[in-house]
């Protein structure tokens, strides 16, 4: 039987497994969560939506005829890297994850800490008034409870409303030039940077802009 490999997509990692293997002849399809509105184009199948679980991902194996699984997702999305381990063990299909290596603290860097996103909540108000947050949209009502500080949240899409009291948004798509990032950081006069340790070379401009800027960065540790 031919290869026909599942990518759980939503990264550039992802992205740019899925155009070597299709390059290669390999048959690929690329699955997206779906939480943003338009996956980028890839060669091969794309599919967009959750599966409907453990067993809703191991019937979509079963029936598709996948023959290996690459968890491409983002080092903080627990659900679907969990489900995908419990369907291949219980398949026998081999799996593979692509993991970001993370960020490299430098001399002079000033990183702290945060568990989760409640932690990092709570800490923040501490650490800065004009604070950048790029934790995504289902990390910010954390942060509701911590009045005071003015939050420049960073999103892909506009939402209705965020459960926050004093903020401005800023949308775009990463990723960002580190000559954007700076311009950002400067503009609005920020003074701590609150991010997930995702990781990787395509979103470390930020880490990069809070060097040069001499801004403290509060980091949410990965989930083991």
């Amino acid at each position: 039987m031919p290869d026909k490999i599942l990518i759980l997509g939503g990264t550039s990692e992802g992205a740019a497994a899925a155009r070597r293997l299709a390059a290669s002849g390999v048959a690929v399809v690329t699955s997206f969560a779906g939480r943003t509105a338009a996956p980028p184009a890839l060669p091969g199948q794309v599919r967009v939506g959750g599966f409907g679980g453990l067993a809703g991902l191991a019937g979509y194996l079963v029936a598709e005829g996948i023959t290996r699984v690459i968890d491409a997702t983002h080092p903080f999305a627990m659900a679907i890297s969990q489900q995908a381990r419990l369907a291949c063990a219980e398949l026998g299909l081999p799996l593979q994850r692509l993991e970001r290596p993370l960020w490299t603290k430098h001399p002079g860097d000033r990183w702290h800490w945060a568990d989760d996103p409640a932690m990092a909540a709570r800490l923040a108000p501490g650490l800065g008034r004009r604070i950048l947050l790029t934790v995504g949209i289902g990390s910010l009502a954390a942060f509701a409870k911590s009045g005071g500080p003015l939050y420049v949240v960073r999103l892909i899409a506009a939402p209705r409303r965020l459960p926050l009291r004093d903020y401005r948004i800023v949308l775009g798509r990463g990723p960002f030039p580190l000559v954007d990032e700076l311009a950002l950081m400067r503009a609005f006069r920020i003074d701590l940077l609150v991010t997930k340790a995702s990781g990787g070379a395509a979103t470390e401009a930020k880490i990069v802009a809070a060097r040069q800027l001499g801004i403290p960065v509060l980091l949410i540790r990965r989930p083991t």
